[in-house]
């Protein structure tokens, strides 16, 4: 999951980062597999994947899965045959493109031209003007030792070479925009692996401190790595990991956990204040993680800072599914949802709920939401969405990871396995900044020799959970492959729900630099909603957005109202409009909440005194526990 953090919100960044590797200086610019006979089959447009159906153990299918499986092992779940058929499908086309060819060629010995007048000029000035900059988020090469020779000519020979890579996935003729990203997303891997920064010669900075140390920081980074191995052989979370412990250190706001069912425990908190508004708060956190990421330490706990400003409110902690649970589906997560809401009315009975779902819970709230307006069921009386797609057409970086191939291998992975384990997962999260998340820390931690310091979001992010087998099937197909939710098709409760039907006031908060859930990706959320929409646009990253407690330095938000009557206002044209507020969009979401508030009571007792929801275990709970 992405970690670092944006301090700066005076531009909103209009396209991919990769854009920026186009050479300023080149003016050419940067059906169903069953057979069916007849009519049978229907037109394309009317055929729709099977539903989720468990596969036979004993089938001859069972042999491709069972092979798919094995080779996950070595792959983390990378599919090799998407990106085999994606390698040949760009080299086929560009081999049948001289002019293309050309453009290469041109480019390759001007950039060797533009090499070779930088050595030359070095050569007599070391700090004359580099002829290519790193990208802006690249922080290898910041160190002032890359500017001396050779590690100049190094740096910027890569540098090119990384540019001139892009320029050749790009501009492909016949290649679509996903294949071109997935070419150039590979061959950026394959550079950055062999960067100059992760060798002790090529690294001015590791050379330095090996001299000075007398190869003391490779002794430490040996013991570094050998007590990163050990503990990941044995299932231990990371060095610095035992410093936050849930129910200690972090996750440590008093509650009780006043419901459990197969899926979810309710944590219901215990009121700071006085009175409190009448209407409770429900968030429903994604179960790719847990859920403390919104009760972290209590200087940046957002349900501590609602509990503190007059709200009850329950949160929901999922268990991390076994192989035992790998028919769990995404009915079994909207009913585990729906119970949690039967919970709260129980609770604090009468009063409608202000329900907040992050990420894929979020998603999953925005279908569980769908479907109450469509049956007429009136328990909600908001809606927020944090960080959450409802339109997956342009999911970001991660649709490199999404294709029939990939969601196929990871099928045949999971059914061999009954889940996606979270290494698989964490992997796919990695790659999309491995120069931060693999080898920033490769060269820090076991060439330098410096353990990084732990922190309460850091230790959180290595807290995973798995995924069950049936459900994120479903989850791939149904949302990231096929797109249903924002197309009205997909189903709950057996018919189609529609975005469009939600009747309440919505309100979403982005992040400018969401890798996982894209600002403009969440934007498109004014296209399927027939509601009001208050929208919020704040720095940092997915996690690091979102976790934005008044006073943290840097942070600045983007908010307006859009009324369900007004015309839709283009992404880029909302933010060009909106000014930009210094602080954190948490106070902007309790001066909105009291706006949707019908007054204040008295706090609610935790729980039921007896029966189904009373209140037993102390919060966090048992499930976040779980290994």
């Amino acid at each position: 999951m992405e970690m670092t953090k944006t301090n700066t919100l005076s531009e909103v960044p209009k396209s991919s980062s990769a854009q920026s590797l186009d050479d300023a200086s080149d003016p050419e610019g940067v059906p169903n597999c069953e057979d069916r006979a007849g009519l049978d089959a229907g037109p394309p447009e009317f055929t729709r994947k099977a539903p989720f159906e468990a596969p036979d153990r004993y089938s001859t299918k069972s042999m491709d899965q069972a092979a798919d499986a094995y080779l996950a092992r070595f792959t983390l779940g990378i599919s090799p045959y998407g990106l085999a058929s994606t390698f040949f499908t760009w080299a086929v086309h560009l081999m049948g493109a001289p002019g293309k060819q050309v453009q290469l060629v041109e480019k390759a010995s001007r950039k060797a031209a533009r090499l070779a007048v930088y050595a030359v000029t070095a050569a007599r000035d070391p700090d004359c003007q580099p002829c290519i900059e790193p990208l802006a988020h690249d922080r290898r090469f910041d160190d002032g030792g890359w500017k001396r020779w050779p590690y100049n000519l190094l740096s910027q020979n890569f540098l090119l070479t990384q540019q001139w890579w892009y320029n050749a996935a790009r501009g492909v003729d016949g290649v679509s925009d996903r294949e071109e990203q997935v070419v150039s997303f590979v061959s950026r891997q394959m550079l950055d692996l062999m960067s100059p920064s992760n060798f002790i010669a090529t690294n001015p900075e590791v050379a330095t401190q090996t001299l000075r140390q007398g190869g003391a920081n490779l002794l430490h980074g040996w013991q570094n790595f050998l007590e990163d191995w050990e503990r990941a052989v044995s299932g231990k979370l990371p060095v610095g990991t035992e410093n936050f412990v849930p129910g200690r250190d972090v996750a440590v706001t008093p509650g009780k956990v006043v419901f459990r069912n197969r899926l979810l425990e309710l944590i219901q908190y215990a009121p700071s204040t006085e009175s409190v508004k009448a209407e409770p708060i429900l968030i429903i956190p994604a179960w790719i993680m847990k859920y403390y990421i919104l009760d972290l330490s209590p200087e940046n706990s957002l349900v501590r800072f609602l509990v503190d400003q007059g709200h009850t409110v329950f949160i929901a902690s999922w268990r991390n599914p076994t192989a035992e649970d790998r028919e769990q589906g995404m009915a079994d997560y909207l009913q585990a949802v729906d119970e949690a809401m039967g919970a709260v009315g129980s609770i604090v009975p009468k009063r409608k709920i202000h329900a907040m779902g992050y990420c894929l819970g979020g998603t999953l709230l925005a279908a569980k939401a769908a479907q109450m307006a469509r049956d007429g069921d009136d328990r909600l009386a908001t809606v927020t969405l944090l960080a959450t797609q409802t339109d997956f057409e342009e999911p970001g970086e991660l649709q490199l990871f999404i294709s029939e191939s990939e969601v196929s291998f990871l099928e045949n992975m999971m059914w061999d396995q009954g889940y996606l384990d979270t290494k698989q997962m964490a992997g796919a999260f990695q790659l999309l900044r491995s120069v931060d998340l693999i080898w920033s820390r490769y060269v820090h931690e076991y060439l330098m020799g410096r353990r990084p310091e732990m922190f309460d979001l850091m230790a959180w992010n290595a807290d995973a959970t798995r995924m069950p087998y049936k459900m994120h099937s479903e989850y791939l197909r149904h949302l990231f492959l096929n797109n249903e939710l924002a197309q009205g098709k997909f189903l709950v409760g057996g018919k189609e729900v529609a975005i469009s039907d939600i009747d309440v006031p919505v309100f979403c908060v982005s992040t400018t630099s969401d890798h996982v859930a894209p600002w403009r990706s969440v934007y498109k959320l004014h296209l399927l909603a027939d509601t009001d929409i208050t929208f919020v646009l704040t720095n940092g990253g997915h996690n690091a957005g979102i976790v934005s407690e008044p006073g943290h330095e840097g942070r600045a938000y983007r908010i307006r109202t859009i009324g369900k009557d007004e015309p839709y206002q283009s992404a880029d044209d909302w933010a060009a409009a909106v000014d930009a507020h210094d602080g954190s969009w948490w106070s902007a979401f309790v001066a909105w909440l009291a706006d949707q508030s019908s007054g204040e009571s008295e706090p609610p007792s935790l729980g039921a005194w007896s029966g189904r929801y009373k209140a037993e275990d102390d919060a966090p709970g048992t499930y976040v526990f779980q290994l």
